[in-house]
This record gives structure tokens, C-alpha cells and sequence, in this order.
């Protein structure tokens, strides 16, 4: 691809920020960011389904680090409808503008795609509709019913939006339930206007704890980035938020800058800043933390469930033996 090139690309696939000036990132990636090429068989045959049944995945779409990694391990988070977001956000590589039409026959495709990967564990997230009237709630219900009808063993994770605040459209996906909900805040509220200016930080929180109101015993899911410019003390704020609203796992990541018009990183936290972080996690209570420079929030998810059902049953049963 010629440099041209790439810049059209790039424009068709971030309109909105052609206007910002280019923001380079502080210098080369750090050694601790290291991520290694798919190139196996099982990455090729992960390839084939997804491309064969016409399906859109966020390793792709977000350009995720992992992709090599969790590809070659028959790993893919599904990204429905659609590869158009109608939002904006300043650190996210999903192409913005106006989406198509739904696909009726996509959440059937997903659970033929669950079921021809043999996943024990799969992670269902979308763009942001806001178009919808119920912000593609009903697409989500048919596409966890599907891959329960394709492939009944599977656990579900499904990585939604936020409804635009319809706490309507939010029941109809708790009540179908999924085995984790997950849905993200992303960075400190201080940063929303600049890197989330389409969301509200409390209205997150809300949907979040709506979760566990309706479902006490559906666990509960959120992540957020490091590195656009937080201190410790706002994360450490992000995360007592999230006990406040009784959320079981907390993921933490470096952020990566996907183009020069994108939200430039302003710092590269080290591992040992990482293993501070899950510490404090840990401390406040979370019954799992998945903090490192390359986690993401489907990074694992299926080994990660499992432990978080075994970190739960120890949890109850030391409750009960009190």
C-alpha cells in the first residue's frame, strides 16, 4: 500500500478526524510492547470461518495487538452490526459514520461460527447504534439465542454499548443472560469530553450496576486504558466506582495510538506500574484483575471465566463458613 494510499484510507475511515492535526505518539513503543504475528494453521482456519461466513471481528476492526496471539488459538471477539460506529470516540479505530441496514441472518451466522470453532467461551461486542431505536437491543437477544440454539455448551460475554441510557433496551439483553456482561469506561471521567465526547461516565456506572439489580448472579465486566494522560489517584477513583456498583472484574491496558489523528498517548506505563495497578485492584475487592500492558478486554476471556467462576465459588463459600 502506497503512503497515498493509506492516507485515503484512513479518511474514508475516520471522516470526523481529518481536521486534527496529526499527534504523534512520544517516540518508539517501549520493549515491554511486544506482539507476535499470526502466521499458523489455526490462525488461517480462525481467518477462513470469519471470512467465509461474512462476519466482522474487533480484532480486526480495532486493530487489537493480540490478534496473532488469540487467532492462533481459534480466539475471536465478534463485532455485530455492522463495521460502521455512528459515535466518535478519540482513541478507537472502528470506522465512524452512517451504518447499513441491519443483517437479519448475522446472529445466525455468529452461532454457525461458534459452532464450527468449537468455542468453549465467546466474546460478542458491537459498534455503538445509535440510529436504533432500541440501539440494536433485539439484535443482541437474537444473536445470544442463536449461539445458544448453534452451540448450547458455549458461554457467552457480550461487550455492548451503552444503550444511549435506554434502560428498556439494557433489561431486554440482562434478562437473556448472558454469562458476563461487559461493557467498558474506557478512561477517568475527567477525560470523557476529549476521548468519549458520545458517552456519559455515570451513565455507564448506571447500566453497569443495572446488571446486577435484575441479575445478582451475572458477573459483571469493565475495562479501561492507561496512557492518555490519568493519574494513579483517577484510576484508583475509576476503580472504586466500579465496586460501588458490585463489578466483579476489572481489565486495564495500555492504550496504543491507532493513526496520528487519534488521541495521542501520553504516557507508556511500565509493567511495574501494571503490577501496581493490579494490586490496588485487588485490594478493593475485585474478584478478578487482569492488568498488563497488552490486556484488552477479551484478552483471555475464556480462561478468565473460568476462573472467575472458581474465584466466586470461594468467595460464597467463605461467606458461608463465617
Amino acid at each position: 500500500m502506497t503512503y497515498n494510499q493509506d492516507l485515503l484510507d484512513r479518511a474514508k475511515r475516520h471522516p470526523e478526524k481529518q481536521k486534527n492535526p496529526d499527534r504523534p505518539t512520544m517516540g518508539n513503543k517501549p520493549d515491554w510492547i511486544r506482539v507476535r504475528a499470526g502466521q499458523g494453521e489455526t490462525y488461517k482456519e480462525t481467518l477462513a470461518t470469519v471470512k467465509n461466513l461474512k462476519l466482522t471481528t474487533v480484532c480486526e476492526e480495532a486493530g487489537c495487538p493480540n490478534i496473532g496471539e488469540c487467532w492462533d488459538k481459534k480466539h475471536a471477539t465478534f463485532m455485530i452490526m455492522g463495521e460502521v460506529c455512528t459515535r466518535a470516540c478519540s482513541f478507537c479505530n472502528v470506522a465512524t459514520g452512517k451504518p447499513d441496514e441491519l443483517d437479519q441472518y448475522e446472529p445466525l451466522r455468529v452461532g454457525v461460527a461458534v459452532s464450527q470453532m468449537e468455542l468453549k467461551h465467546v466474546v460478542v461486542t458491537s459498534v455503538d447504534r445509535d440510529d436504533l431505536d432500541d440501539f440494536g437491543a433485539d439484535h443482541f437477544e437474537k444473536t445470544i439465542s442463536a449461539i445458544r440454539f448453534k452451540s448450547p455448551e458455549t458461554t457467552i460475554e457480550i461487550l455492548p454499548g451503552d444503550f444511549g441510557g435506554n434502560m428498556d433496551a439494557l433489561d431486554r439483553v440482562i434478562n437473556v443472560k448472558p454469562d458476563v456482561f461487559n461493557h467498558n469506561l474506557e478512561t477517568v471521567p475527567r477525560l470523557y469530553p476529549t476521548i468519549r465526547p458520545g458517552a456519559r461516565y455515570f451513565r455507564s456506572l448506571r447500566l453497569l450496576q443495572r446488571v446486577k439489580e435484575l441479575d445478582p448472579m451475572q458477573f459483571t465486566k469493565s475495562g479501561m486504558m492507561v496512557g492518555l494522560g490519568e493519574t494513579r489517584e483517577e484510576v484508583g477513583q475509576v476503580m472504586d466506582d466500579l465496586r460501588a456498583a458490585d463489578v466483579d472484574f476489572i481489565t486495564i491496558g495500555q492504550y496504543l495510538q491507532p493513526t496520528p489523528k487519534h488521541a495521542p498517548v501520553e504516557h507508556f506505563w511500565t509493567p511495574e506500574e501494571f503490577e501496581g495497578l493490579e494490586k490496588m485492584a485487588r485490594a478493593k475487592g475485585f474478584l478478578m484483575v487482569s492488568a498488563t500492558p497488552l490486556t484488552r478486554s477479551s484478552y483471555h476471556a475464556g480462561e478468565d471465566f473460568a476462573r472467575l467462576k472458581t474465584a466466586r465459588d470461594q468467595k460464597l463459600a467463605s461467606l458461608a463458613a463465617e
